[in-house]
């Protein structure tokens, strides 16, 4: 289509340079004006097809990445409300069990692991927890765990 597009546009061209030396140049002209018509009018049909053509491609491609940005946002925006599972901040709540006496420091047992802890501030007028009892972690504060007593519905599964 490229070479019909070319050999209009340089025809038609030949066919005005030619009506101008000539004494007779309607008839050549009205050629040359016809030839180089239609050879604008197929590039810009070609080049509007190709035009459509490359909207669609390039539009399908952007509702593509537009509904993976959606995706993901959604993903991310899930994993960013829920609950911190793993690491020190992830004990926080988490039921353990008090190894030695916690005046002021003592060793808690939490998931297998004990755990340097003191009393929770909440609990400064009621004697501390002995060994044995269940504590619930309420804050962790780099090695050291914050804890409480263990309500009874905490406890009981």
């Amino acid at each position: 289509m490229v070479a019909v597009i070319f050999a209009a546009l340089v025809l038609g061209a030949g066919l005005l340079l030619a009506a101008v030396h000539l004494p007779r140049h309607s008839l050549l002209a009205m050629l040359g004006v016809g030839l180089l018509t239609a050879g604008i009018a197929l590039a810009v049909v070609e080049s509007l097809a190709a035009l459509v053509l490359t909207v669609l491609v390039g539009a399908s491609f952007a509702a593509a990445a537009l509904g993976l940005v959606i995706v993901a946002a959604r993903k991310a925006w899930i994993a960013s409300r829920r609950r911190i599972d793993c690491g020190a901040e992830g004990l926080v709540g988490h039921v353990g069990v008090v190894r030695r006496s916690l005046d002021p420091l003592g060793q808690v047992a939490v998931d297998g692991e004990l755990w340097r802890a003191r009393r929770s501030w909440a609990e400064a007028e009621v004697p501390p927890p002995g060994e044995g009892e269940a504590v619930v972690v309420d804050r962790v504060e780099g090695l050291t765990l914050s804890v409480r007593r263990a309500e009874v519905w905490e406890v009981e599964p």
